[in-house]
Formats: structure tokens, sequence, C-alpha cells
């Protein structure tokens, strides 16, 4: 098996048939919401109690004014005038008062007696653009977890140990096939097969791909993990093109509508990467990883695997697709 994967120039063909084998089908699509809307529904809960928690408290007041003498619903006053937690910090006490008094004024004032339920209205208006923002993380998060959970799957039933960098400590572990939590809080994962140092990191800038903040989603280098160091000097192997081996983009974004724009944002990470090693002499590996495929999608992206442009692909939604394409990372 492994032979098969170290010597395709076609290792696609070994999950793929042809581009409908990269669609995502109706179930899956439909599955994948559901799993989503179940999701968004549990993170909803601590809005919803929050809202009611203000809506108690709020009712104290007689005028809108009356509010800003209510203790305990100073930062519920500050996200029902559209402040984000992310700008919550950058406001100072004053600007926080401001945007309150500009919430009663134009807003609370001109609701009459209804101005509670405004104040509920606009509260959770505010806390719901945060949840849809926290809900595009997730999916991502889930993703790139799904992907870790299948290489590490991969590396265990070859009986190959590994190591993984916990993202809290920044430090490299010696890895557990039964240990349940590794995806959850891995940035990467290195391993060593046939007397080959091997390290996959997941998320990171390539110092000379693109702009800093363009991160590439996989990069595997054909080092040990332990020749990473802190900081951007110049004998770390993210400054050296021929030490990467692939590089991969990740899209877990199941909404169909969303699909075309996914692989068009992956497409311009693929030329950058193309036209950069080019400069080097060098042409890693690429591979894509999607989950909202749909036919002309899946049209596109087997032109290019034909063409050689693109190595691997696999629909997210297929585990069989997933599996052997990490089976093809790891004995890459």
């Amino acid at each position: 098996m492994e032979e098969a994967y170290m010597t395709s120039d076609k290792p696609y063909l070994r999950h793929l048939n042809n581009f409908q084998d990269l669609i995502t089908t109706h179930e899956e699509t439909r599955a994948a919401f559901v799993s989503a809307a179940l999701e968004k529904n549990r993170r909803a809960t601590p809005f919803v109690e929050e809202a009611r928690d203000l809506k108690i408290k709020a009712s104290r007041a007689k005028v809108p004014k009356d509010l800003l003498n209510i203790p305990d619903i100073e930062a519920a006053l500050v996200t029902a005038a559209s402040v984000s937690d992310k700008a919550y910090s950058h406001f100072s006490v004053e600007d926080k008062l401001a945007a309150v008094h500009v919430l009663i004024e134009k807003f609370l004032e001109p609701a009459g007696e209804n101005f509670v339920e405004e104040l509920v209205y606009r509260f959770l208006l505010t806390r719901g653009d945060s949840l849809g923002g926290s809900m595009r993380n997730w999916v991502g998060v889930i993703a790139q977890r799904k992907v870790s959970r299948a290489l590490i799957a991969s590396l265990a039933n070859a009986g190959i140990p590994f190591y993984w960098l916990d993202r809290n400590s920044d430090t490299w572990i010696e890895g557990s096939r039964d240990d349940p939590d590794i995806e959850l809080l891995a940035k990467g994962i290195s391993w060593r097969r046939n007397d080959q140092d091997r390290t996959l990191l997941f998320n990171i800038g390539v110092p000379f791909v693109g702009k800093p903040g363009n991160n590439v989603d996989f990069s595997l280098f054909n080092c040990g993990y332990e020749a990473f160091v802190h900081g951007k000097t110049a004998d770390s192997p993210k400054q050296q093109p021929d030490l990467y081996l692939a590089l991969g983009e990740l899209k877990g974004g199941i909404d169909p509508a969303g699909g075309d724009e996914h692989w068009k944002t992956a497409g311009s990470a693929f030329t950058r990467i193309r036209k950069s090693f080019s400069l080097s002499g060098h042409t890693p590996a690429s591979f894509f990883i999607g989950a909202a495929i749909q036919h002309r999608m899946a049209e596109e992206l087997w032109v290019e695997l034909e063409a050689g442009t693109l190595t691997n692909a696999a629909n997210l939604t297929n585990m069989d697709q997933l599996a052997s394409l990490c089976g093809w990372i790891c004995a890459l």
C-alpha cells in the first residue's frame, strides 16, 4: 500500500474515479446543516439567559435614562449599543457611556413604553452577530480537528509513533493513539517513517508566500519537530523552500452557496504558492480538502488534478476519501 502511495503520480485516483466523486451529496449537506444548527442552538443558550436577566433588571426602570442607575447591567447596555465583544476592550469608559447615551436617545426613548423590549432586541442583535462569528470559527476548527484525527488514525494503524504540538503550551508532546482530545489542542503533528522525519504544521504563515496573515492551512516539512525554533531565524524550516514537501488548503464551510468562493480563495492561495516556490526551483505537492463541493467546482478541481497543478483532493464529508488522502500525507 505504501509503495502505491509513494510511486503514483496521481494519488487522488486511489479514492476518486471522476469529478462526480468529489461532489458533496444532498444527504451530506443536510447532515452538516443539522449538526451546525444543533451547535448554534447550544451556543445561543447563554445569550438567551443573559437577555432574560437583562429584561428582568431593566424592567425596574420607569424611563430609559433610569437604566443608567441600575447596577449590574452596564456591560449589557454597551452590548445593546452595538459594541461587540471584540471592540469592547478598545473602548474607554467615556466611549462606552457615550455609546449608551446614543442608544437611549436614538432608539430607546422613541420606543416609548416598549423601551425594555427594544433594549433586549438590540442586545440580542449584537450577541447574534457574535454568535455568527463564533460559528464561522467553529466550522473551521471542526474541519481541522476532523483532518487531525484522520491523520492520527492513519499513523496509529501503521504503528508509527508521533508527537503533537500543544497550542496552549507550545510544546511537543508524545502522542497516544488512545487520547481522544489530541485534535482539540494540536496545531501540528510530527512522525518518523522509514527513517524519514516529517512534521505537519497547521495554519502557519509561509514567509515567502503572500502577505503576513495569509496563512496556509497545512504545511508538511521534510524534518522532525526538533528542527523548529521560536522566532524567524534563518535556519528555521519555515524559511527554507526545499524543506516543504506539501501544502494544503482546507475549506470546512458546508453552505453550497459559498463553495465557489471557497475554491476561488483556495485557488488564489495555490497560485501564490506555485509562483513563490518556482523562484527557488522547488515544487512541493499541493492538496485541497473541502466540504461544500458542487458540480462546477468539482469539474475545476478535476481539471487541475489531471493537469498536475493540484496533487490530491478529497471531500471532507466523505470519510473514505479523507482517510485515503491522510494516508497519502503520512506516506510522503
